[in-house]
């Protein structure tokens, strides 16, 4: 295929937002190399002529860096810079019409599902064999695995079904053959991800399957870590805690996004079909069953109707729950969510004040949960290399959004980016570890 002026097509994929939307580029990338199309993620040169932005539509910030994002390229176009430029994944999927009206430089847009249309501009075609193998753009130690599409949970405040449709499961032969092949290209760790890990199973086999799903996984010779990230927590699967247990490789850390404390936001506005009660009650039992199981939630302030005795409920809900790792949100006014029906009332600047609370008092907890690592020893997973320290994680933390640990690199100390190693905490942080490789 060639473009205006003769130039060979070479193609640059960015993505914006999230893991799911990661995975959905780097399915493109797949797709791309085995129709023979030169395409490279992210490339910090600026040779390629076909430019692919994956947008993201999840929150009001999220839409202005996809929108932002898109009109750069759109005046790179303009000056020449650029041949062609396509726009897909959430945004493009919920604003079509209105990003064609107004940014009109832009080749096509594609929504979530589009895949073999995008492919199509490239005069290429959807390879159906090449489903359970995937390009990655992440360090080749680990890699997310999205098991399933789409939501069918009512929450309130949440676009995400307009934009990703209903949920549709990826058959078990499907990841397990993913898993086989990530084992073979040197991939130790695997992260499930999906809008809800705990639908896992439903559409295809007539029921929770997830704990079916993790067995077959932690069989694949060469994982040494599965991580579950986005776990529902009204009709929570326990029997995945005893298949945790079970098995080694799967990582005692469970991210369950909770939202809120205050069961009249949780059952009556936000729609999330449980209690405070039965929410505690679950925390409760997860860590019963899996002692030293580590707890990531996020939380979202300045929902409409939120008062500062909702909002003091969940201060206090933090503070007594002291879960290992914890994120908030500001509420952002989706409209065409259930939501949007109520008067966004919360000011910002009271929204953003609610959400500095939270985070001061996870970082408190944060720091006393890491000063009694002091003097442990950790079995680490080292990502990377910054400035003089090599930098890592433990089965506690996931990528970029949890605590790193942190060694010196001096003259006497080396360690290979991919690999495991016992690590002795010396000093703790409010979200960071320091230590020395073990003796």
């Amino acid at each position: 295929m060639k473009t205006k002026g003769n130039r060979p097509t070479k193609v640059n994929l960015v993505t914006l937002g999230c893991s799911k939307n990661l995975v959905d580029s780097e399915n493109i990338l797949t797709q791309l190399h085995a129709n023979n199309i030169n395409a490279s993620h992210e490339a910090q040169n600026d040779e390629a002529n076909i430019i692919i932005v994956n947008t993201c539509g999840f929150i009001e910030q999220a839409k202005e860096e996809s929108i932002e994002t898109i009109l750069a390229y759109a005046q790179a176009k303009e000056e020449g810079l650029i041949d062609k430029l396509y726009v897909t994944g959430c945004l493009s999927e919920r604003y079509k019409e209105d990003l064609q009206r107004d940014i009109p430089n832009v080749d096509a847009f594609f929504g979530t599902r589009d895949l073999p249309l995008l492919l199509k501009k490239f005069k290429a075609d959807y390879k159906q064999e090449l489903v359970g193998e995937r390009f990655i753009t992440t360090p080749r130690h680990y890699a997310y695995m999205k098991i399933a599409e789409g939501c069918d949970r009512p929450c309130s405040f949440c676009a995400i079904p307009l934009m990703r449709g209903s949920h549709i499961s990826t058959p078990m032969e499907t990841l397990v053959q993913q898993a086989k092949n990530f084992a073979k290209q040197g991939t130790k760790e695997i992260i499930l991800i999906a809008q809800d890990l705990t639908y896992y199973g439903l559409d295809i086999y007539k029921k929770r399957n997830l704990s079916e799903l993790l067995t077959q996984l932690a069989d694949v010779e060469g994982i040494d870590w599965i991580r579950l990230q986005y776990a529902y927590p009204a009709g929570f699967p326990l029997d995945i805690l005893e298949t945790i247990n079970k098995h080694s490789n799967i990582c005692k850390y469970l991210d369950m996004p909770l939202q809120h404390a205050s069961t009249r936001m949780l059952k009556d506005v936000m729609r999330r079909g449980i209690t405070r009660q039965k929410t505690e009650d679950l925390i409760k039992t997860i860590r019963q069953t899996v002692p030293d199981i580590a707890l990531r939630t996020t939380l979202i302030v300045g929902h409409p109707t939120e008062t500062e005795e909702d909002f003091e409920e969940m201060c206090e809900f933090v503070e007594t729950q002291r879960f290992e790792r914890l994120g908030v949100f500001t509420y952002s006014h989706e409209e065409n969510t259930h939501s949007f029906t109520y008067q966004d009332d919360v000011p910002a600047e009271i929204k953003q004040e609610r959400a500095d609370t939270i985070m001061e008092i996870q970082q408190h907890i944060s720091d006393e949960l890491n000063q009694q690592k002091v003097g442990k020893t950790l079995k680490v997973l080292f990502d990377r290399k910054e400035g003089n320290y090599f930098i890592g994680r433990t089965e506690f933390d996931s990528p970029e959004v949890d605590n790193e640990v942190l060694v010196k690199a001096d003259k006497d100390t080396y360690i290979r980016l991919g690999d495991f190693t016992n690590v002795t905490i010396t000093e703790a942080m409010e979200f960071d570890l320091y230590g020395k490789i073990a003796e």
